[in-house]
């Protein structure tokens, strides 16, 4: 409850903390109010303990947050409404004196409330609610002990009332203040927890708690999301909007040279009736639509990992994300690790595969580099349509003879048969390390 005193009760203790204006004099009628106030407080202060229980049963049945809280703790609460109900009363009486210790009592209480969760706008309530009850025990003392006084108190109920909205404004600045530095310490909290789980150093021993403050499964499936552009923006802006069925969303998080989100998958491939589920439509596989769904912008890369099993796995999962990252073009794309093996694994070991390419493809460097781009241009074509020359010439806008003698003079220049499989596999990862590794 807060302290019920203001200026002119001030002004009869101490000096005011803003000068009076010149020629300006309390009247009579104002003293005399202010004798007959000092007189009820008194007065109030002796049955502070009777005040205290009706109050806090007031509490109980007008204000359900407090409710929850006088239940917990009735005794707590209990000695907190006494301490701050003689704090108020005895600043009617003794304002100068008093004033810190109730504005201390005041904003513990909203530091302590926000911490507990109780809402801003009950802890309010129950201020009033306190202002109101002071105030009435004055008017009823009054009436009942010197009725001829009753209405000099009209003089000083604005100075209360303003002190009330005074004391409320404490409370709610403490509340803010506490709020945002708990929201900080939460935030900063999570995001700990999710840097952990990323880089794979969480303990085992505390993903639970991990998962409750996530919000996520401990035992669940989940796949890690790698988002990188050319120049990045702060805040997160470059997160492409990830749409996920059930419900579910994805938990971001802000890494060195990317953007990093935790997604939570299915636990199984469909609903349990033998039907695809959301995350499979007509039959695709849930991380398919995941590529879909996470479709990058021009200039942006995204990587995809493939999906693992529990929050103990999520450090592999974004190792993965970052290796399909990488195997994205530098124009930008989205990769999905699981149909890119072959990319991933050259770069995931750079230096084999810039080996690799110098061996194969090292031969076409002492060409024109012109002749150079059409030979691998062509052979490129040739391996994405599957080995149809028709089909390559018609990519290139060139007759399948062309294409075959091209296809000849590389066989002749590197030493490889493309019939081969063994050559064709070394030579199509030749041309995979030469695309992302160059440079």
């Amino acid at each position: 409850m807060p302290q019920v005193v203001r200026s002119r009760i001030r002004a009869l203790h101490g000096p005011p903390s803003v000068a009076p204006l010149p020629h300006r004099f309390r009247s009579l009628a104002d003293r005399e109010a202010v004798t007959v106030l000092h007189r009820a407080a008194r007065v109030l202060l002796d049955a502070l303990p009777e005040l205290t229980d009706r109050l806090v049963e007031a509490l109980r049945e007008q204000e359900p947050a407090y409710r929850t809280v006088i239940e917990a703790v009735p005794a707590e609460i209990w000695q907190e409404v006494h301490h701050s109900l003689r704090h108020n009363v005895a600043s009617l009486v003794r304002p100068r004196e008093c004033r810190e210790a109730a504005h201390r009592t005041s904003r513990w209480i909203g530091e302590t409330r926000a911490a507990e969760g109780v809402p801003l706008d009950a802890v309010l309530h129950a201020f009033r609610m306190g202002g109101a009850m002071v105030w009435q025990d004055l008017v009823d003392e009054t009436a009942r002990r010197h009725p001829e006084d009753i209405r000099l108190l009209v003089h000083v109920a604005a100075d209360v009332w303003n002190f009330v909205d005074e004391h409320c404004g404490v409370v709610a600045e403490a509340y803010r203040r506490t709020e945002r530095r708990l929201a900080w310490r939460r935030e900063n909290r999570q995001r700990l927890m999710t840097a952990a789980l990323l880089d794979g150093t969480a303990r085992i021993a505390d993903l639970p708690d991990v998962a409750a403050a996530l919000g996520l499964e401990a035992h669940g499936r989940y796949a890690v999301l790698a988002v990188a552009t050319a120049h990045r923006t702060p805040h997160g802006t470059d997160r492409p909007p990830l749409v996920l069925a059930g419900g579910r969303t994805a938990l971001w998080h802000s890494a060195d040279g990317a953007e990093l989100a935790i997604v939570p998958l299915e636990d199984g491939p469909g609903d349990g009736t033998g039907e695809p589920g959301p995350w499979a439509p007509d039959g695709r596989d849930e991380l398919a639509s995941l590529a879909a769904a996470s479709a990058a912008a021009p200039g942006t890369r995204i990587g995809i990992s493939s999906a693992v099993e529990g929050l103990a796995a999520i450090g592999d999962a974004r190792r993965l994300a970052d290796t399909a990252l990488r195997a994205c073009p530098a124009t930008g794309g989205t990769i999905l690790l699981d149909e890119h093996l072959p990319a991933a694994l050259v770069v995931s070991t750079p230096a084999l595969g810039t080996a690799l390419a110098d061996r194969v493809l090292g031969p076409l460097d002492r060409l024109d580099p012109a002749d150079r781009d059409v030979l691998i241009g062509t052979l490129t074509a040739w391996l994405d349509s599957d080995g149809s020359a028709q089909r390559a010439g018609a990519r290139l806008y060139c007759h399948r003879n062309t294409v075959l003698n091209r296809l000849r003079r590389f066989e002749q220049l590197t030493g490889r048969c493309l019939t081969r499989p063994s050559d064709a596999v070394e030579v199509s990862l030749a041309l995979t390390a030469r695309r992302l590794l160059a440079g």
